[in-house]
């Protein structure tokens, strides 16, 4: 036990304090969407508050296993994470803003592919440690994407958000492993070009979003609207907003989907710029010390994971702060540790117990 004390003292002080600001900034701002005269501990308060206790004592489970370990588990977890996924489609699942990627447990709504994501990330980092070789040929590239293909190949069918992250982790770590880059311009160009025909077979709410993104000033696209009333709270917020519970545009639930998707835009409106450039500040720092730990890591196989979880965090970011904007399609991608979901909230803090795992093991240990 003294062993893992000296190892506690490795940890990065800055990666945990950081989620208690998100905390912090969540509850205020999924209280000021409630808000009606006086700040009310509503069921989302609740829930969201449940759900950071419920991953942080997950984190610090994780914390007290060398990540080396997860590799004993690759078939098990290879299997089950799939068998997991394919949940959705039992009498458990439901479906939310026309995609069926929930499960009804009662009390709340889980996400089986926010979960997966993480195992996701264990599994391929390990088949990329072993396979780094490979990935200078043609054929390697094909075998690493053929070992990948069931989670996005299923979760496409759920969710398209999902998908472009899982995607999004897929590029950084072979990108990271050593991938020859004359073969990944021609495989790029390759999935420009397949990209019309993808289109072709998406679901209709998906198309719908692709549509609104392309022709932003169509009122006959129905997803335009989310980002119209977006754009309208978010320039209405000014440089330093209206004030904390004071927004109109979610008062008057003109802002769809505030709680979770759109929470940025509430946090603009009532914040301002100010309050903003102050979130994608802690966001920077945030993704900075992760980075730090990847560079730092002591195998392949820890770095490679610490990888995937920064592209996932990256991408989430970057995507929900610029859908809100119009900058980038509406994908139904939260705002890491402040929007709205138990599921999500729950999977962050997981995948950061992880990093912290690494890192907290690849510094000498001082007695």
């Amino acid at each position: 036990m003294s062993y893992f004390w000296n190892l506690l003292k490795n940890i990065d002080k800055v990666l945990i304090i950081l989620p208690l600001c998100f905390l912090i900034i969540s509850i205020l701002m999924i209280g000021s969407i409630a808000y009606d005269g006086e700040f009310i501990l509503n069921k989302d308060i609740k829930v969201q508050f449940a759900a950071y206790i419920i991953g942080a004592i997950a984190l610090c489970l994780i914390l007290l296993y060398d990540y080396k370990n997860f590799k004993e588990f690759e078939k098990i977890l290879y299997i089950g994470s799939i068998l997991f996924l394919l949940t959705v489609y039992t009498p458990l699942g439901v479906e939310h803003y026309g995609a069926r990627s929930w499960l009804d447990l009662g009390v709340i709504d889980m996400q089986p592919s926010e979960l997966v994501k993480i195992s996701f990330t264990l599994l391929f980092a390990n088949y990329l440690s072993r396979n780094r070789g490979s990935l200078k040929t043609f054929k390697g590239i094909v075998y690493a994407f053929l070992y990948a293909a069931p989670f996005i190949g299923i979760i496409i069918l759920e969710d398209l958000g999902t998908t472009i992250v899982m995607c999004c982790m897929f590029v950084a770590m072979i990108f990271y492993a050593g991938i020859d880059m004359k073969i990944f311009g021609k495989l790029t160009l390759l999935f420009c070009i397949a990209t019309p025909i993808m289109y072709r077979f998406m679901a209709s709410h998906q198309k719908e979003r692709i549509d609104a993104f392309l022709h932003p000033d169509n009122p006959s696209i129905g997803a335009n609207y989310q980002v119209w009333m977006s754009k309208v709270a978010i320039g209405s917020g000014g440089f330093l907003g209206k004030g904390l519970f004071q927004g109109t545009q979610k008062e008057l639930n003109f802002l769809p989907v505030q709680k979770s998707d759109f929470i940025f835009s509430v946090i603009i409106e009532e914040l301002g710029m100010l309050g903003g450039l102050l979130i994608i500040a802690l966001y920077t720092t945030f993704l900075y010390r992760i980075v730090k730990i990847a560079d730092n890591a002591k195998d392949m196989y820890g770095a490679l994971v610490v990888i995937g979880i920064s592209a996932m965090f990256g991408f989430q970011i970057f995507e929900n702060i610029a859908m809100v904007m119009g900058i980038m399609p509406v994908t139904g991608i939260t705002l890491p540790f402040i929007s709205y979901g138990g599921s999500s909230v729950v999977t962050n803090m997981l995948a950061l117990g992880l990093v912290l795992n690494i890192g907290i093991r690849s510094k000498i240990i001082n007695f």
